[in-house]
């Protein structure tokens, strides 16, 4: 009774992050396109989520004509945002062409940290950047965008997470109305 106990434990503790698994050079196409068929198959969808071969654009020359080529960043390396437990372990381990997590000695793979992650992802154009605004509850700004451009409006509530913020703009003779709007329609006075 107490292994199961500790088994469900262990999968509520388990965090999605990404890690890095090692394949035979050249074969990081193949291996991605196999782990997701077997992700699909083995119903995995929500234990392993994305799977990426990192690659940058270069210019390449060659006789005089420029063309954009996408060249892998880390040649014989695959990312993976998973959750890791035995099974979804099994799944990635045991896909043709992977010879093993990076960071582990056959036992629970070491995941990237939040910065690594989202440096290579970045680099890459993967991650999404989040408009970022300084203002406060209480700070006028004024609307930028949309139905309400060049209004003037009092910050009412923020979500940094998803990059909105309510306003009250000022309409109809002095009656605050709110707004939600995105950090990049507006801009602070």
């Amino acid at each position: 009774m107490e292994s199961q106990n500790e088994t469900g434990k262990a999968e509520k503790e388990a965090k999605r992050a990404w890690y890095v698994i090692h394949t035979y050079s050249g074969y990081e196409n193949k291996v991605k396109t196999d782990l997701e068929s077997k992700v699909h198959s083995a119903g995995m969808e929500n234990k392993i989520f994305n799977v990426v071969v990192p690659t940058e654009d270069v210019v390449e020359e060659t006789n005089g004509h420029r063309k954009v080529v996408k060249r892998k960043i880390f040649p014989g390396y695959v990312l993976v945002d998973m959750i890791v437990n035995p099974r979804s372990w099994y799944v990635v381990r045991n896909t043709t062409g992977v010879t093993g997590f990076v960071g582990s000695d056959n036992k629970e793979p070491i995941p990237l940290t939040d910065a690594e992650a989202q440096r290579i992802l970045g680099s890459m154009g993967e991650t999404e950047k989040k408009p970022v605004l300084d203002v406060e509850v209480g700070d006028s700004v004024r609307i930028t965008s949309g139905c309400f451009e060049n209004f003037t409006a009092r910050v009412s509530a923020i979500d940094s997470e998803k990059g909105r913020l309510t306003v009250l703009a000022e309409m109809f003779g002095g009656v605050e109305t709110p707004v939600e709007l995105g950090f990049d329609e507006v801009e602070k006075i």
